[in-house]
């Protein structure tokens, strides 16, 4: 009974962030002027470039916990040397 519970509250708190996000990112469609070197110019929304930014940052937050895994397996792997 609690697992399906809190399923169910865990969808609902889903769809409202979604939502909300949605809400926010539609009510934010003005545009952005991003402007690089070379006089380099990108006009895109706002929502956009906040989604592109964190989808880099998740990428590169992933990188650095796999490195960081990695070397921490093979520190272990090299601190065992009968490979139990």
């Amino acid at each position: 009974m609690l697992p399906t519970l809190m399923r169910l509250l865990l969808w609902i708190f889903r769809a409202l962030l979604f939502f909300g996000l949605l809400g926010l990112a539609i009510k934010n469609s003005d545009t952005m002027v991003l402007r690089f070197f070379f006089s380099q110019v990108w006009t895109a929304p706002i929502s956009l470039v906040i989604l592109l930014v964190f989808a880099v940052g998740a990428v590169v937050g992933l990188t650095a916990a796999i490195s960081f895994s990695r070397q921490r397996k093979l520190k272990n792997q090299d601190s065992d040397p009968d490979g139990n």
